[in-house]
């Protein structure tokens, strides 16, 4: 009996897995057009993926490859492997490297964080050289940190060849992977993601007129405040913009912040890139509501557990749910637990159980938000084992 009922729950899940993708497009808002050989726009605040063209098309990154190498040199200073103080020296690779530079040269020992504003905000390649040298030991060590670190941000698309970003054989990513790394990037990190707001930055010593930042809408629009743009011949002008805007009803300070990321690829010179940009995150603010199903912390569902020293289990999200739905619908929305039945302890925090499914008065899904157990449920003693065991049976 117990395995049939498992195997009809797991049935009612795949089913509705496999219908998502149609039942959502459905009812979902067209984008604008875009003119971008590729793009993806994401409500980071939800992790929903609003619209996208080409998104697993391999194309060449540019110098967004350089937010890679910032996800390596940010974690060597979370680590305390490095420190922004401390100096790097310049090596003649890093000082001949051609394209855009920060203008450093090997007379130089260079504090880690200026470095840092020079990859960010300069787009440096010779600055990026040299955080690749000090904190991988050689280029090459930290290439392969690169594509490492890729594997395991589930980058499955993306290969890398150096740090800067120039042309090479096999350098390539897609705007899927982008998203995922710039999401990363934002999370894992958020002590150090202001350094991608800054406007202006140069040296001491380099050139005067080298100092802005080449991702216009941070001039534009007073609600970007990141993060990396991208160049060359063969890419094209490419950019990966994040804003973050206050909505009403999310909740105060930054509960009630809403954050979109655009991945733009291949446009054809910088005004493009920003002005279509500008677009798709304009479109992603008015096409869809950002809702507040269940506070945080909150429980979604507290079902019933077996063989726990607990008798329910309670499910949902540390941060609560939210979710983008098109603008208007989300007074209609509809929600349902999906999740294997019975279950059985012991569970812990943390730990992925079910999800909460969400769909338009309609019927048509707009997302399935993964739960988590909010508290431990420990196992029960050998007597309460038994008897659940036996209560079970006869059910």
């Amino acid at each position: 009996m117990l395995r049939r009922l498992f195997a009809r729950v797991l049935f009612v899940c795949l089913s509705a897995v496999a219908v998502l993708p149609a039942a959502a497009q459905m009812q979902m808002p067209q984008p604008p057009e875009v003119a971008a050989r590729a793009y993806l726009l994401m409500d980071v605040t939800t992790g929903q993926v609003l619209a996208a063209k080409d998104p697993d098309e391999p194309v060449e990154p540019a110098s967004l490859t350089k937010l890679m190498s910032a996800y390596l040199v940010f974690d060597a200073l979370k680590s305390g492997k490095i420190t922004l103080t401390q100096t790097f020296p310049v090596s003649e690779r890093a000082w001949k490297m051609p394209g855009s530079r920060m203008f450093i040269d090997p007379k130089m020992q260079v504090p880690v964080e200026d470095l840092i504003k020079g990859m960010v905000v300069q787009s440096g390649n010779d600055a990026t050289v040299a955080l690749a040298e000090g904190v991988g030991g050689s280029v090459e060590r930290f290439v392969q940190m690169m594509n490492d670190q890729a594997q395991v941000l589930g980058m499955s698309r993306s290969g890398f060849r150096n740090p800067e970003g120039l042309t090479a054989p096999g350098h390539v990513t897609t705007a899927r992977d982008l998203a995922t790394l710039a999401t990363r990037l934002m999370r894992d990190f958020p002590q150090y993601v202001s350094y991608y707001a800054i406007q202006r930055y140069r040296y001491p010593g380099t050139p005067a007129a080298n100092d802005m930042n080449r991702n216009l809408l941070l001039f534009r629009d007073p609600s970007v405040d990141g993060l990396k743009t991208g160049h060359t011949n063969a890419a094209g002008y490419c950019l990966v913009a994040t804003s973050r805007r206050q909505v009403a009803g999310l909740g105060e300070g930054a509960q009630g912040e809403r954050r979109l990321l655009s991945v733009l690829l291949g446009a054809t010179s910088e005004n493009v890139r920003a002005a279509e940009t500008q677009k798709l995150l304009n479109w992603g603010y008015t096409a869809f509501d950002a809702v507040r199903l269940i506070p945080a912390g909150e429980a979604v569902v507290s079902p019933r557990v077996w063989k726990g020293k607990a008798a329910v289990v309670k499910l949902g999200r540390p941060e609560g749910v939210v979710v983008s739905v098109p603008a208007g619908e989300g007074a209609r929305l509809k929600t349902e637990v999906v999740r294997p039945e019975p279950l059985v302890a012991p569970f812990t925090r943390g730990q992925a159980l079910g999800s909460l499914r969400v769909s338009l008065a309609s019927g048509a899904v707009v997302t399935e938000v993964p739960l988590t157990v909010l508290e431990t449920v420990e196992e029960s003693g050998v007597v309460g084992r038994a008897w659940d065991s036996i209560r079970l049976w006869i059910q």
